[in-house]
């Protein structure tokens, strides 16, 4: 389907990734009433996994915020996914929670989830203004830098 936010991101120049098969027991999202749960996404694209290590030691945090934005881009391709194919029926995103994998000392989390919640407004304009939260943990799935899930309210 090709609506108002795939118009929007065709003008940023954004071609969604496809939406990843869970790599678990588990789903990738669930649709309850009118809110879209989205399972944390990494950051993954065409099967192979684009930011590994600990912000700030291994990887910078402008590659960090590369990082979280993927993540985003893959959320959102869930999102499309739960939405039946239509990011119009998508009226708000909630909520974002992003994780950074990082060393103790480190405390820029907010700042390289931003990658992700920065891509939300790009996207959704005002209706990607979300609560959010960024912490930091000692190490991730499969090693990657940053984790992101999300809430979505659709229409």
């Amino acid at each position: 389907m090709s609506g108002r936010i795939d118009a929007r991101l065709r003008e940023l120049g954004i071609e969604l990734p496809a939406a990843a098969a869970p790599a678990a027991n588990y789903v990738p999202f669930v649709v309850s009433g009118k809110t879209i749960f989205v399972s944390g996404q990494i950051p993954i694209l065409n099967g192979e996994i684009k930011f590994k290590g600990k912000v700030g030691t291994d990887i910078t945090v402008e590659e960090g915020q590369k990082s979280a934005r993927l993540c985003a881009l893959n959320l959102i391709a869930q999102a499309r996914q739960a939405a039946g194919g239509d990011l119009d029926r998508i009226v708000r995103v909630v909520k974002l929670g992003g994780f950074v994998a990082c060393e103790a000392s480190f405390t820029d989390q907010p700042e390289v989830i931003n990658g992700a919640s920065d891509l939300m407004v790009q996207v959704f304009g005002d209706a990607g203004r979300h609560a959010r939260f960024a912490v930091g943990a000692n190490v991730l799935p499969r090693n990657v830098a940053t984790e992101v899930e999300a809430i979505f309210e659709l229409a």
